[in-house]
């Protein structure tokens, strides 16, 4: 009798428990899995890892998963695989795109129905601005950058305030023969011109978004770049990324016009510090202002956990996640309070580059920037290379741009 009322009971345990050990299983498979995109390298990486995997440790309701995708390939895989569904939950990108992934429609989901205003209290002043057109909020603002002075310290003991300030010292330390000049960026690259475009008041679009690209405005800050390489040459030749990270290595470029990434290409023996950009005496002291980038945080239109997608946006955006991607990872979070963290405040590269936001203007996010670049480089390029002056290479990009935005639009 007990024998089989021990062998019942048991057999009742065992059956309990293996309807048990089921449930649990099925709630660990029921976990979401989210699928985030984005190209940070090095410490960026880790750091952004690290937020992630401190998100999949404090809650067991979602489980996200990184993927590294290769910059130069990153937005045309956006492009090509989120609308057909095959792409990731969330991903990471700079504000630039915006518009065009708006306009081509299933690739960004708008955010307006999950935006918390506590979240939006909690971020620096105008960055949602970057993430928001046609008045739809489309993602989070995570991190900024924007190009600053970052200068040798052996060379320079006060960076220059003004641009007159600038050539008068980069011409002391300027021996083109030998290789060594007092500043180096890259000015035929549109990017970074446009800080000087945007001391003279220049811009690339008015608002409608009308192409603007031969104002006179422009025509004369490129007058200025040009007055700084032929005339006063302080500058080298053919500026690329490669020579300028040599340059100032070498400790032959005294002062680089750059932004954070840059930073990882000096070497540990080159003492560097960072202020931010001078004013422009040829602009009435306008300062110069620096096209800011902003890394939305976007929810994919074909996601199928969107609320566990914007959850996990939300972390990115809070100050635990700021705390890492700014100490680990170099990053310049958008979370105001990071700020006052005593270490945070006494990093002066971080610092630094935080000063420059004060004059910094948002890059257009525009569905017709893409149509932008090309045109422009090639123009900018022409004119350093002195095969068209500044009037007509302008011109030239202004008639490409219009007829592409013309052909654009009546497509759509």
């Amino acid at each position: 009798m007990s024998r089989t009322k021990h062998g019942f009971f048991g057999k009742a345990l065992a059956a309990t428990l293996a309807v048990v050990a089921l449930g649990a299983a099925s709630v660990a498979q029921a976990a979401t899995d989210l699928t985030v995109w984005h190209a940070y390298r090095g410490d960026e990486k880790a750091a952004f890892e690290k937020v992630v995997a401190q998100y999949n440790a404090k809650q067991q309701d979602v489980a996200v998963k990184t993927l590294a995708v290769p910059y130069d390939a990153y937005a045309d895989k956006i492009t090509a695989s989120v609308p057909r569904g095959k792409g990731p939950d969330v991903f990471i990108f700079a504000q630039d795109r915006l518009g065009g992934w708006v306009e081509a429609g299933q690739t960004i989901e708008p955010i307006d129905f999950f935006l918390d205003p506590k979240v939006v209290a909690q971020l620096v002043p105008g960055m949602m601005e970057a993430m928001t057109y046609r008045d739809t909020v489309y993602g989070l603002p995570l991190n900024y950058k924007s190009i600053a002075m970052i200068y040798n310290t052996a060379l320079v003991k006060t960076p220059p305030k003004t641009t007159g300030e600038l050539v008068k010292l980069a011409k002391g330390l300027t021996n083109a023969p030998s290789g060594r000049f007092g500043l180096a960026y890259e000015y035929s690259n549109f990017f970074f011109h446009a800080a000087l475009m945007n001391a003279f008041g220049g811009q690339v679009f008015a608002p409608g978004p009308k192409p603007v690209i031969d104002s006179p405005q422009n025509v004369a800050a490129v007058k200025t770049m040009l007055q700084w390489y032929k005339k006063d040459g302080i500058l080298p030749a053919d500026p690329s990324s490669t020579l300028i990270a040599s340059l100032f290595n070498d400790g032959k470029a005294a002062i680089v016009f750059s932004g954070p990434w840059f930073l990882g290409e000096v070497q540990d023996k080159v003492k560097y510090a960072i202020a931010p950009l001078p004013t422009v005496d040829e602009a009435g002291g306008k300062p110069l202002r620096p096209w800011l980038t902003v890394e939305g945080v976007y929810v994919s239109a074909g996601s199928k956990h969107k609320e566990a997608a914007y959850a996990f946006a939300e972390h990115l955006v809070s100050l635990e996640a700021a705390r890492v991607l700014a100490l680990e990872g170099g990053q310049l979070p958008t979370n105001k309070a990071v700020y006052s963290d005593p270490k945070v405040a006494a990093n002066p590269t971080l610092q630094g580059f935080r000063k420059q936001l004060d004059t910094a203007v948002p890059m257009p996010n525009y569905a017709e920037m893409t149509l932008m670049w090309s045109p422009v480089t090639t123009a900018m390029n022409k004119i350093v290379k002195g095969s068209a002056t500044p009037e007509v290479a302008l011109k030239e990009a202004q008639a490409t741009v219009t007829d592409s935005i013309a052909k654009l639009r009546k497509g759509r």
